[in-house]
């Protein structure tokens, strides 16, 4: 598997050095600085490809360009915005960058609860704890009808929960879900998110769903053409939040998105602690159905709770069989490079490390990004890797 970094920019505080240091070959990387639905100048993606490659680095996938929400909604200017989106392929393709994550999440990002959750001996983690998050819909959002999202148990929990927060931490609480997290796109207040909930809430699932696949049906034939993979990364968490719908969740969920536009070209990122946080989705099975279309992969692991919470384990900690899922990936671009594929290689990489004592106090780390808990994700990834491929010769 070729070892990828997620870096975000030139002011990212791991510079491109120390990502050299970790042994990881390719850059994972998005243009930030460019507002959601305009066009990628050529400029500013070959100045970060010319950083990247000063480096001794390759920028091997671009994660990712934004959707702009009025393509989610096919409202408003979406014509034109998609007509951007196809250019942005295009740039990318002639930057010489093959691979292009995209998520098609409505209104919020990868969304966590949590990004302080203190481990034993393992340092903090991210968390999605379900009832902080009813908590925050019902009694701190007010979003109309939240209550019938959830169960009645639930729902209590929360009011419990609830009434016995600080003012500081209900700010807390707030910031953390709709402020925006890393890579994610944008933020929100308590109206504009309301108001954006509603509009999606109204569109349905299969309304988005469809809405997705017109979307994919512009785009992949120029994606095609460009030389460039398209990989839809999975909701996170992969169900619903405040009512909306989801559509990349579920094993069938992209059985429909591939299967809908078949083409080499539209494919899937295969996020392991995203898709891993339902223990209805088999992982080492989606790669045996879905592995010709995985184009990029994300290596996390999560310990489940009943009531549909979660954290981020350790990378071979948690409740997903990721040996296995290795295994399976490592026979897939064998089979590939066997067909003499040019894409036998499937970028990874190390995702959401914990927070160790040696960055604990440094406020510049990203969560989820610091440079100690990947590093340790990556070289016990690498040895899982590197065993098994041995044991494969």
């Amino acid at each position: 598997m070729l070892e990828t970094w997620r870096w975000f920019d030139l002011n990212d505080p791991i510079s491109l050095r120390k990502v050299a240091q970790t042994g990881a070959k390719g850059i994972v990387s998005s243009l930030n600085e460019i507002p959601t639905g305009d066009i990628w100048p050529m400029a500013n993606l070959l100045s970060r490809k010319l950083a990247i490659e000063g480096a001794g680095l390759t920028w091997s996938v671009v994660e990712s360009i934004p959707v702009h929400n009025d393509i989610k909604t096919r409202t408003g200017n979406f014509l034109q915005l998609i007509e951007n989106y196809k250019q942005s392929i295009i740039n990318v393709g002639k930057a010489g960058i093959g691979t292009v994550c995209y998520n098609f999440m409505p209104v919020v990002d990868w969304t966590r609860t949590n990004l302080d959750y203190l481990l034993e001996n393992t340092g903090s983690a991210l968390r999605f704890d379900m009832v902080d998050f009813v908590a925050y819909d019902i009694f701190i959002l007010k979003r109309p009808d939240a209550k019938v999202s959830y169960n009645a148990d639930l729902i209590e929990e929360a009011r419990n929960y609830f009434e016995q927060m600080s003012t500081a931490q209900i700010a807390l609480l707030e910031k953390n879900i709709i402020a925006g997290l890393p890579g994610g796109e944008g933020s929100y207040n308590r109206e504009s998110i309301k108001t954006a909930i509603a509009e999606f809430i109204e569109l349905g699932e299969e309304g988005l769903r469809q809405n997705l696949i017109a979307f994919l049906a512009e785009i992949v034939p120029v994606a095609e053409t460009s030389g460039v993979n398209l990989c839809v990364h999975p909701d996170d968490p992969p169900f619903s939040l405040f009512g909306l719908p989801r559509v990349v969740s579920t094993q069938e969920d992209v059985r429909k998105i591939l299967s809908a536009v078949d083409s080499p070209a539209n494919g899937l990122t295969l996020c392991a602690g995203s898709f891993g946080a339902r223990a209805d989705n088999n992982l080492v099975d989606m790669v045996s159905e879905f592995g010709h279309k995985i184009h990029f992969v994300h290596l996390r692991n999560v310990v489940r709770e009943p009531n549909g919470s979660f954290y981020e384990a350790e990378h071979l900690d948690g409740d997903n069989d990721m040996v296995g899922l290795i295994d399976a990936l490592l026979t897939e671009e064998n089979r590939r490079k066997i067909a003499g594929d040019r894409d036998a290689l499937i970028p990874m990489r190390p995702d959401h490390g914990h927070l160790l004592e040696d960055e604990a106090s440094q406020p510049d780390v990203k969560p989820g990004y610091s440079y100690l808990g990947r590093l340790k994700g990556l070289a016990e990834l690498r040895g899982v890797i590197h065993a098994i491929s041995q044991f494969k010769k």
